[in-house]
């Protein structure tokens, strides 16, 4: 093969320094962002915060930010407790330290057990040998964070050290005294192997003089599939009881806990700080940022002055000026972004901040992109965890985007708008003659939404509602 040199020429896109920093802060949630520019922070002497930004850190964010729906359980563990385990001192549960009178209102708040903390509280109060409670230990530890047993007897002795089960002579009878001893501790419940077993201990510490009481537990021993399938019909007939005497049974069942070491713990909440909120103005619905959300930033004058006075661009803190005033800019224009986004948004969904879900507009990211003059992967990185504070709640920018459905008009009707009309057609429905999925299909075609049935299926399926046979009551 010959060799040759050739001159060719050719267009790449290279990404400045500036412009990554600038995507990856608007694809940022408002927390990260806080989280990131605190790194800058510590990392760059020439960037410093406002003293406007600390007083409105300190007024406003509390006010505007909102709890998040969810919480997650807290896997740490806090240190044994002293007294009675709930508070330090009788007066309050304060405490103050005589030997420098500082005292921390933070470290003297009331702390809620974890399960395993409960647990061993109460086997502390129980007269048993160091073996006994040994064994009574190694049990809770292999609880769930819901109070079952998923582990076999056999496989919690399996785990232990071999030198510890031959020295001390552990064995497999120990650990089933111990279980029996766990599952007669609070919560009641705790210990059991599966949810039959759970709601089986609950039914046996329940008052002896409850009518249902028998009833109840023939239909958790033999019968819970039926019960969770809401097949009424067949649990009358195999059990030959009435109407009456099923729904005295079943409001025993509800009555009991199915999670009971849900209940313990910490739970570590989770706040979201919206990005804009919505208000109703006379002018129509109006959109502005969140001040609280917005970082309040500044190039430190005392560095900035020294790096003039010695014009030596080579500098270290050159270097560092400009990125200070390169995030600066980016953080001014991920708002502006954001801020335009929302604006756009908020026009197109009108009705939505009027009536409610019903009156959403079908609206996709291709349609905002366009309006704005973006590529539809900035709308998507400036929709993803940016949230907007309105009347109606706090929703994520990505909630008034999806599919839509024609209508026999030629219109379009949103999916959400069509979640909602399924969600009221079921909340009004007759619970002893739920609505099928073709019932609501067929009730949305008169009023113009032609949809199938498994459109309707796969909605109802989103909203978490139930198949008919399940919804139907006695």
């Amino acid at each position: 093969m010959k060799q040759s040199l050739q001159l060719k020429l050719s267009q790449q896109l290279t990404l400045t320094p500036q412009l990554q920093q600038s995507i990856k802060l608007l694809q940022l949630s408002t927390l990260d962002l806080n989280q990131e520019i605190e790194r800058f922070l510590l990392e760059n002497p020439m960037l410093e915060r406002t003293e406007e930004a600390s007083h409105n850190e300190a007024t406003e964010a509390p006010a505007e930010a909102q709890q998040a729906e969810s919480t997650e359980s807290s896997s740490s563990e806090s240190e044994p407790f002293e007294g009675d385990g709930l508070w330090q001192e009788a007066s309050g549960g304060q405490r103050r330290d005589d030997d420098d009178g500082d005292y921390d209102p933070g470290a003297n708040i009331a702390q809620i057990p974890t399960l395993r903390e409960f647990l061993l509280e109460q086997i502390g109060l129980l007269p048993l040998s160091m073996r006994d409670r040994a064994g009574a230990t190694l049990v809770i530890d292999a609880l769930d964070e819901d109070g079952y047993l998923t582990q076999s007897l056999e496989e919690i002795l399996e785990l232990l050290p071999p030198e510890l089960v031959e020295e001390f002579e552990i064995e497999i009878d120990e650990l089933k005294i111990a279980h029996q001893l766990v599952r007669q501790l609070e919560p009641c419940g705790v210990g059991a192997v599966d949810l039959k077993d759970c709601l089986a201990l609950q039914l046996a510490a329940q008052p002896s003089d409850e009518p249902a009481l028998p009833l109840a537990q023939q239909i958790v021993e033999n019968h819970l599939d039926l019960l969770a399938n809401k097949d009424y019909s067949k649990i009358k007939k195999t059990l030959k009881c009435s109407d009456e005497d099923l729904k005295a049974a079943q409001e025993v069942i509800r009555r009991l806990n199915p999670r009971p070491g849900a209940d313990y713990g910490e739970s570590d909440t989770r706040y979201i700080v919206p990005d804009v909120v919505v208000k109703k103005q006379k002018q129509g619905w109006q959109v502005q940022l969140n001040g609280a959300a917005v970082p309040k930033l500044k190039v430190n004058q005392l560095y900035a002055n020294i790096l003039r006075e010695q014009r030596d661009s080579s500098a270290p803190l050159a270097s560092q000026l400009q990125e200070a005033k390169w995030l600066i800019k980016n953080v001014q224009q991920r708002f502006e972004t954001i801020l335009r986004v929302a604006q756009a948004i908020v026009e197109r969904q009108q009705k939505f901040f009027e009536y409610g879900e019903v009156a959403m507009r079908p609206l996709v990211l291709r349609d905002i992109a366009e309006e704005l003059d973006l590529h539809e992967s900035t709308i998507s990185r400036v929709t993803t965890q940016k949230y907007m504070l309105t009347p109606r709640g706090i929703y994520e920018f990505k909630y008034f985007f999806g599919s839509h459905v024609e209508t026999d008009t030629g219109g379009e009707c949103s999916a959400i708008a069509i979640k909602a009309l399924i969600k009221q057609l079921v909340g009004s429905e007759d619970p002893k003659k739920p609505l099928s999925d073709s019932a609501i299909a067929d009730t949305l075609a008169k009023q113009g939404i032609v949809v199938a049935r498994r459109t309707v299926a796969k909605y109802r399926e989103s909203l978490q509602i139930p198949p008919v046979n399940q919804r139907k009551s006695l």
